[in-house]
């Protein structure tokens, strides 16, 4: 070997080694960086025709494609049933369970209660008053339960909005990097940076709506979803939605009073499998908007008509007459069997024994159409308004399970039944979490590794001192030659 190729040789290996270094130092000060992927240089021979030695091919990101592709899948999971938790909660907190203060089974159960202490004194105004009192806290309570339906109704609506907004925020912001990368790449220029925010983006975007990546010439990388719908293939794609300012009871997707979702202008199913971003957060605020609240009120409808109805039937009050209503109103109307949506938050007490609205407690116990007093010490009206609340009876409204029951066990079913899909969301949460915890962790373990880094470093110092001596070796040569 000649000097000058031992020298060319020498060189080489100092350059490489600075840039090893400078790699190995990126890598530990990004050990705690979110989206970070570790580097390491590529160093191939260079041909002896250049002078030999080492050539640095560039900085390669070191991913695991699959697993970052099933954390991915997994952050959607999570957002899911975060979703769906959050809203079953809510909802179920409205109703309260049967042995909580306020809720809507100690309502009934109070009133009730109002109405066997009445009957048993019919005379004393006080009881007839408490019964006033409790009929309507039971009104107000359907009426604050609907209420709380469609506000996070209303809620879910905006956030879909917020979503969409967000998600094509991203896309656009993925397809501008997309072209850096792919500019940067031909130019022969360092693309780790930029894949990593990339990396960020796409990770945002995955707790939206699941993605799957398929990488394209010159870095740049096409994401469709699981259901097959195109987000970013060279151009991004650009999703619609139109808020509601407010959402009503009977407004829903099938009627068009709602929005659904669009991709490029083309609406989408958002519901069941087959939906094209079926099993991520966005999925899931449909979900929750189209089909979990909307159940919550018509079980809540069923109820409250249910009520209504035990009131207001035939030849319970000879003195209320025909097409008047009950005890219970439909916003002091006679309720319409037909128009059975949304009657939880139109229920009211009947002004009539309402003394907040002039109304006379005593046609409690001597009928709502009375004009006078009667016999303050006949019950019979009093003792069918208790029985007729107590007494099992099928529900008509189809919301509510068949079979005969009380109002209380018909509400007791539809708690329960609120508090299981409560706890399946918890369960399917907590296993989508393990996953999840389980998925990062085996990322992380990817990354960078401190000691390791250490080591390399010690090696590149090593590589770089042995380069540094054979350059003074060189140079002590050449001095040798000239003084000779």
């Amino acid at each position: 070997m000649s000097i000058s190729s031992a020298l060319s040789n020498a060189l080489s290996g100092l350059a490489a080694s600075a840039r090893s270094a400078g790699v190995v130092s990126t890598n530990l000060a990004n050990v705690l960086t979110e989206g970070y992927a570790p580097r390491d240089i590529e160093l191939r021979a260079r041909s002896s025709g250049a002078g030999g030695g080492v050539l640095v091919g560039g900085v390669q990101r070191n991913v695991n494609t699959a697993l970052l592709g099933e954390r991915r899948l997994a952050d959607s999971e999570v957002s899911l049933n975060r979703v769906l938790v959050d809203v079953s909660t809510t909802l179920e907190k409205a109703i309260g369970i049967p042995d909580e203060e306020g809720s809507l089974s100690a309502r009934i159960s109070a009133m009730e209660a109002s109405l066997v202490t009445a009957a048993a004194r019919p005379d004393e105004n006080v009881r007839l008053r408490d019964v006033m009192f409790k009929a309507g806290d039971v009104a107000e309570k359907f009426n604050k339960i609907s209420a709380t339906i469609q506000e996070q109704r209303t809620k879910l609506d905006d956030r879909i909005g917020a979503t969409v907004e967000s998600i094509n925020t991203i896309l656009a912001k993925t397809e501008r990097l997309n072209g850096q990368i792919a500019r940067s790449h031909a130019l022969g220029h360092d693309v780790a940076a930029l894949e990593d925010q990339r990396q960020l983006l796409i990770d945002e975007l995955a707790t939206h709506v699941p993605v799957r990546l398929a990488a394209r010439d010159s870095g740049a990388v096409a994401i469709y979803t699981p259901g097959g719908a195109a987000l970013l293939d060279g151009k991004a794609a650009q999703l619609g939605f139109a808020r509601s300012n407010v959402v009503a009871p009977h407004m829903t997707l099938e009627n068009g009073l709602l929005s659904g979702l669009e991709i490029n202008g083309i609406p989408v199913r958002t519901d069941g499998a087959r939906s094209p971003v079926a099993g991520g957060g966005l999925a899931a605020l449909f979900e929750a908007r189209d089909g979990v609240a909307p159940a919550a009120q018509a079980r809540i409808d069923g109820l409250a008509r249910d009520l209504v109805e035990r009131f207001q039937q035939p030849g319970l009050d000879s003195t209320r007459a025909p097409g008047q209503p009950g005890l219970f109103t439909d916003m002091q109307a006679v309720f319409d069997p037909a128009d059975e949506i949304g009657i939880a938050g139109r229920i009211a007490l009947n002004t009539a024994v309402d003394e907040a609205a002039e109304g006379a407690v005593w046609r409690l116990r001597d009928g709502l159409g009375a004009d006078t007093p009667a016999n303050a010490g006949d019950a019979t009206l009093l003792q069918a308004l208790s029985d007729s609340l107590s007494r099992p009876a099928p529900p008509a409204s189809a919301a509510l399970d068949a079979g005969s029951a009380s109002l209380a066990a018909h509400i007791g079913a539809v708690t329960s039944s609120m508090g299981q899909s409560r706890l399946s969301a918890e369960q399917d949460l907590g296993f989508a979490n393990s996953l999840q915890a389980g998925l990062k962790e085996s990322e992380l373990a990817q990354g960078v590794d401190t000691d390791e880094q250490l080591q390399r470093l010690l090696l590149v110092e090593q590589a770089y001192a042995a380069n540094a001596r054979m350059i003074e070796t060189m140079e002590d040569l050449l001095d040798t030659l000239i003084r000779i």
